[in-house]
């Protein structure tokens, strides 16, 4: 049996190449997943989305959550901290149901008399069934089927709390991005039309792919810019999705099977060159040309130089709920002077490999820590020096009120995100935050609030 007590954190590898316990050199870290998978601890740091925010963004939709009351209780603090309670219901799944088999029916029935007694018709019902419905083989086609019979205004989808799939198939981020968009009806297609599709948070309008595309004349749309259903319903007319987040994939490859678009996935990076291949990746699709912006380049640079010198070797920790590209994030900041020390991390997406594999000889004792593994709940969470965190758990995990708090990105591409997370660090490391009493609040970060 593998010892797991405090003094001995740092095992043996167990036959697939994977760690057991809470630090690793980069150098002795397997690829893509360094740590064994086993019982998860959940860190109290709750700044990022889940399927309720990311529901929450389709405009005037109502949510409803079927679910056993041990479930509900957080699905409900997600809408409430958030003050959005209105738009949102919930129908407990209890012992009776089960034992008398009638889940279809409670479904139906309860749906239903909540949308009799909302006091405005909602446009779109979001209805979120759970693993009991699963586990006991629930008929979710003759569910649907009969509240579309009932309800012919309103446009119904299937969501799912399926805390089951995390570690196999579509995870429940992946099939709520992808059913957010199930809604769209094909339209007449606008060519200088295109979506920014599965992004948390509106594209920043000085960012590069933004720049890009209204210089070429193209207007954008994004779900969390729309300003009511009508507005969502006509993305259906944009030629084109772009996608830049690995969890937006299966959403961008729905919409070009059942209306016709076309998908382009350009996945977040800090290296210049790939930034540069990426949005003329896009100019090839879209028939436009694509020149370097070497100004922007310049403007990166001088950001960062300014970042260092204010910053200087204070050890800096990131972790992947900042972005999904953890080790691009820290291979650029090693490479312009900063001293990142540690990354926080479970497993790594593909994109990451050329990251992974020059890292390990730039910098091959850079520390990998998991944040989920159980023995995480008794880890030092204090720093004997002043650490600049990027990312909520990192901030977490250091004890750092110096931190900069950004998820998945903060809707920021290309090189303007390197500009202005340079800012955001020099802010951080400047000015302290109250990390106890920000990191538990779920989806409270930058630019939430004005999503939803």
């Amino acid at each position: 049996m593998l010892d797991r007590t405090p003094e001995n954190f740092i095992a043996l590898k167990n036959i697939e190449g994977q760690h057991v316990g809470i630090d690793l050199p980069l150098n002795q870290a397997h690829f893509p997943v360094p740590f064994y998978q086993g019982l998860e601890y959940p860190p109290p740091a709750r700044g990022g989305w889940n399927i309720v925010h990311i529901g929450l963004t389709l405009p005037q939709a109502h949510l409803i959550f079927v679910c056993p009351e041990g479930c509900l209780r957080g699905v409900v603090l997600s809408a409430a901290e958030l003050d959005l309670a209105q738009r949102f219901s919930t129908i407990a799944v209890g012992e009776e149901n089960v034992l008398e088999g009638d889940m279809e029916a409670q479904v139906i029935e309860g749906v239903s008399h909540i949308i009799e007694e909302l006091p405005q018709r909602p446009p779109a019902v979001l209805v979120y069934t759970s693993c009991i419905h699963q586990f006991l083989g629930s008929d979710i086609d003759l569910i649907y089927s009969q509240l579309r019979q009932r309800f012919p205004d309103i446009d119904f989808t299937d969501c799912y709390m399926f805390p089951i799939m995390r570690k196999s198939g579509p995870n429940p981020v992946e099939m709520m991005r992808q059913q957010l968009y199930s809604l769209l009806t094909p339209l007449p297609k606008d060519q200088m039309a295109v979506n920014i599709i599965g992004s948390d948070y509106p594209l920043p309008h000085d960012s590069d792919l933004y720049q890009l595309l209204t210089r070429h004349g193209f207007s954008v749309h994004e779900i969390g810019t729309c300003q009511d259903y009508a507005a969502y319903k006509q993305m259906a007319a944009s030629s084109v999705n772009i996608s830049i987040l690995p969890s937006a994939i299966k959403a961008g490859e729905l919409l070009a099977k059942n209306l016709g678009q076309t998908h382009v996935y350009l996945p977040l990076s800090f290296d210049y060159g790939e930034i540069e291949a990426r949005l003329a990746k896009l100019c090839a699709t879209l028939q436009v040309p694509y020149t370097p912006d070497k100004e922007a380049v310049a403007q990166a640079e001088s950001a960062l130089k300014q970042a260092q010198a204010v910053i200087g070797q204070t050890p800096i920790a990131i972790d992947y709920s900042a972005g999904p590209r953890p080790l691009s994030l820290t291979r650029m900041l090693l490479t312009h002077g900063f001293n990142v020390t540690d990354v926080y991390a479970d497993a790594f997406e593909v994109e990451e490999q050329a990251d992974f594999d020059k890292l390990q000889q730039l910098k091959p004792d850079l520390m990998i820590h998991p944040t989920e593994d159980v023995q995480m709940r008794v880890a030092s969470r204090k720093r004997s020096e002043k650490t600049l965190a990027i990312g909520q758990k990192a901030a977490y995990f250091t004890g750092s009120d110096y931190f900069v708090n950004i998820i998945e990105g903060d809707g920021m591409y290309g090189l303007s995100a390197i500009t202005r997370l340079a800012h955001l660090m020099t802010a951080a490391f400047e000015t302290p935050k109250d990390t106890a009493a920000l990191i538990p609040v779920k989806a409270l970060n930058w630019g939430c609030s004005c999503v939803l």
